[in-house]
């Protein structure tokens, strides 16, 4: 029997991404995209506890909609997500098989990313995840500047071409490093990245979400 995979998404842009990133698996994807926390998200009232609730509540919908397993696609998301709640089905957190990659690659890491909202969280639970797995870490962050607010205003061409200008700075100026986008949002630039390979959910999501769903 096919699986049936939710994925709750920020941004309507990542829904192409998923198909993209998952279009060799057996699995059928129902798509749930609220954008509004994203936008909000520096306003005064919205607290943890207001970002939390919301997300509770949409994972509680999905849930109740048939589906085998959750796959939640924005790193802001997933950073405020309540790990001590209970769902129904399992909950995939997009950054998982980052996290696992990064804490077996013992080396020192540059993870970019382009929404500052994301970093602090993101950071954080991979430090987490490499601590509950007895790893130790290495990795930078490095904000793309003036980069996210070109994808919240859906010039996606502009945002690509940003991103891709930051990657060739990164790579010339962190030879050392290994290099991963930390956002969904970045995957395909970064694999058009051939001269030097790096790190995204492309590569990672696939074979991830294969090994959960073969459990169900």
């Amino acid at each position: 029997m096919i699986k049936r995979l939710g994925c709750f998404h920020a941004h309507h842009s990542n829904i192409a991404v998923i198909d993209n990133a998952l279009t060799d698996l057996e699995i059928e994807l129902i798509h749930f995209v609220d954008p509004g926390l994203d936008r909000i998200k520096n306003d005064l009232h919205t607290t943890v506890d207001v970002v939390q609730s919301r997300v509770n509540a949409t994972l509680d919908w999905i849930a109740s909609v048939h589906v085998d397993a959750i796959l939640i696609t924005c790193t802001f998301f997933t950073a405020h997500l309540d790990d001590q709640l209970e769902y129904p089905v399992p909950i995939i957190k997009i950054d998982e098989p980052l996290f696992q990659w990064i804490s077996n690659n013992h080396h020192s890491h540059l993870l970019l990313f382009t929404n500052p909202n994301t970093i602090d969280g993101t950071i954080k639970g991979l430090e987490n995840y490499a601590k509950e797995h007895r790893q130790t870490i290495d990795v930078q962050p490095y904000l793309i500047p003036n980069a996210f607010e070109l994808l919240m205003n859906e010039k996606k061409s502009d945002y690509e071409r940003t991103i891709f200008n930051a990657m060739q700075e990164s790579i010339k100026n962190y030879p050392d490093k290994i290099i991963s986008a930390a956002q969904l949002s970045m995957s395909s630039v970064a694999e058009s990245h051939t001269e030097k390979r790096i790190m995204n959910h492309y590569k990672l999501l696939a074979p991830y979400i294969k090994k959960v769903l073969s459990h169900l």
